[in-house]
């Protein structure tokens, strides 16, 4: 008989790889075809310490036993139909006793339940009490679903002892291979959560280290120092957006060199990046390249937002960075090479359209000191991003849910919170119309500053690197919306504002907005909030921001560029294998 090694299946080998790295080697199996192609490669490795039992309910209870007393986590491998129902006493057992069992249950696929297929049952709900979570592992097919895998799994497994730890189950689908020539598992990433009890992992020396900063919390002054003191003993910047909030000497505003279509800056290459904050609208700068990533929370969530995530640090950030600032030390090597590349893409800047992005220039820096900042999604936090802002202006933007539905309603719930403090929101006409009742609340105050850009569509998709923009003027139907709400009128907005008692402004081009934007932005606080509504053309917001991206011109850049506009993604991929880079 022709000897048997690993299942060609990728996914069951990364299953595989990822139990013997995260130390499990336990396993209860019970007979049956769809659980074959893991029990058939996990009985080829000498690694896995397996015992049979032909009752999966007597299994169940069998892997209780084994991890309680053997205080490691203990595998159950069976088969599809009614086999995995049969499971549930024995973890219900464990689920109350917070035992690490770990029940892998074969499956054909979620696309087949429904269909009276032999032996395929419904697992994708599961009760409350016998798992702690439950996890759904498709086929692998490409690279994409091999990450989608890794991940899954990795949280899976990090469950098992999460929190007092307790039982988990992993869904695992099978194409029956009968292939099982392997005789090397893949190198999988194996991804660990480390808890302040835990040894701390060493900061690689010689390395190439920055922060990168989601959405995040106001910060209070102890916060920030203590991130200073990191970036100092290790010579890291702090990657920000407007919705960072960090205002600390090693802030950097990257989206304007990150976004360059024609260049690649070398800095946005680091060894390891710390992820702390949640979610990001700076598309650009979450381009950057980290070999790892190091992600920073008290959730303890396994989020990887950049694909490369080696440790979740369950623990506040002022206990990581105090942590890891230990020792002292002041650099600032790479923050000077960040702003000086950054002062080199603004100062080659040339002279913009008339549009969203030339506003934020203008306005970036006029902004009363101590005033807030709250900036529309994609086009206008995009825009904004390009633009450092004084650092005593607080800024955010509704980047949790990233939806166009309360931009203003946002604005004015913080503006109640301080009623001596100037509140500037900026947003596009779309969001304006979704959320204009709000401006007839009678608590919104004489503190509130709003700036309107009326393109009269959805910009964004009529932008000339969105995919909308293949549809030419007909995307304007139905992709980007436009022809509503007036359709640029110049009397609409100006009567709805100024019935609800606001101060009106109006501008439609570069001379206008200059003069009508002093009184916007004056300091003092006035006796009404304001509406300045500016009309653009959406040609123009397209052309502005294509101007952004190619401030910068990189030969090698263009080169890959032209081949991918020939090869395609697959194309330059396949090239690169060729020449073994």
């Amino acid at each position: 008989m022709e000897k048997k090694y690993y299942t060609n299946e990728r996914s069951q080998q990364i299953v595989i790889a990822l139990l013997k790295a995260h130390g499990i080697r336990k396993v209860v199996a019970s007979p049956g075809t769809t659980n074959l192609t893991l029990v058939g490669s996990m009985q080829q490795d000498p690694y896995f310490e397996m015992y049979s039992s032909v009752d999966e309910r007597s299994a169940a209870y069998l892997a209780c036993g084994l991890a309680a007393e053997s205080g490691e986590p203990v595998v159950l491998s069976c088969t599809g139909a009614t086999a995995s129902r049969n499971y549930m006493p024995g973890l219900t057992e464990a689920y109350y006793r917070k035992l690490p069992v770990l029940a892998i249950t074969a499956t054909q696929g979620d696309y087949k339940i429904g269909h009276h297929i032999a032996q395929v049952i419904d697992r994708r709900s599961v009760p409350n009490d016998i798992v702690r979570l439950s996890v759904n592992v498709p086929v692998s097919k490409d690279a994409d679903s091999e990450w989608n895998c890794n991940v899954l799994v990795n949280k899976a497994l990090l469950e098992l002892k999460h929190h007092g730890g307790g039982p988990v189950h992993i869904n695992l689908a099978t194409t029956y291979s009968r292939d099982f020539s392997v005789k090397e598992l893949p190198a999988t990433r194996l991804i660990e959560r480390i808890t302040l009890q835990d040894r701390f992992p060493e900061l690689p020396s010689n390395a190439r280290i920055a922060v990168f900063i989601g959405s995040h919390r106001q910060w209070k002054k102890e916060e920030e120092e203590v991130l200073d003191a990191f970036c100092a003993a290790n010579d890291a910047v702090a990657f920000c957006d407007h919705t960072s909030g960090y205002k600390g000497r090693y802030r950097v505003l990257f989206a304007l060199v990150a976004g360059q279509k024609s260049y690649r800056s070398s800095l946005c290459n680091v060894d390891v990046l710390i992820h702390i904050g949640e979610v990001s609208g700076d598309y650009y700068t979450l381009g950057i390249r980290a070999k790892r990533v190091w992600r920073v929370s008290e959730d303890g969530e396994i989020r990887d937002t950049f694909r490369t995530l080696r440790y979740v640090f369950e623990m506040p950030e002022r206990d990581f960075f105090l942590r890891y600032a230990q020792g002292g030390g002041y650099a600032s090597g790479y923050l000077q090479a960040c702003r000086e590349e950054y002062d080199v893409v603004l100062q080659k800047m040339p002279e913009l359209p008339f549009s969203n992005i030339w506003m934020a220039q203008q306005l970036s820096r006029a902004l009363p000191e101590n005033s807030v900042l709250h900036l529309g999604i994609l086009n206008t936090l995009r825009s904004w991003n390009f633009f450092e802002i004084s650092r005593s202006v607080l800024s955010c933007c509704n980047v949790g849910g990233f939806g166009i539905d309360g931009d203003m309603s946002s604005l004015v719930g913080a503006s109640l919170a301080c009623p001596d403090k100037l509140y500037f929101g900026i947003l596009g006409d779309l969001a304006f119309f979704y959320d204009m009742n709000v401006l007839g609340n009678h608590h919104v105050g004489r503190n509130v500053r709003i700036l309107l850009v009326n393109n009269g569509r959805g910009t964004e998709f009529r932008n000339y690197d969105h995919p909308g923009s293949a549809f030419g003027e007909d995307a304007d139907k139905f992709i980007a919306a436009a022809g509503h709400y007036g359709n640029k009128s110049p009397l609409l907005i100006r009567h709805y504002a100024e019935d609800l008692g606001f101060e009106y402004l109006t501008a439609s081009n570069k001379e206008e907005f200059t003069e009508m934007s002093k009184r916007f932005v004056t300091p003092e606080m006035t006796d009404r909030p304001m509406l300045f509504e500016v009309f653009t053309d959406s040609r123009e917001e397209s052309r502005a921001l294509e101007v952004m991206h190619h401030i910068m011109v990189d030969a090698q850049s263009v080169i890959k560029a032209g081949v991918k506009s020939v090869l395609g993604e697959s194309g330059v991929k396949a090239v690169k294998r060729i020449l073994g880079k």
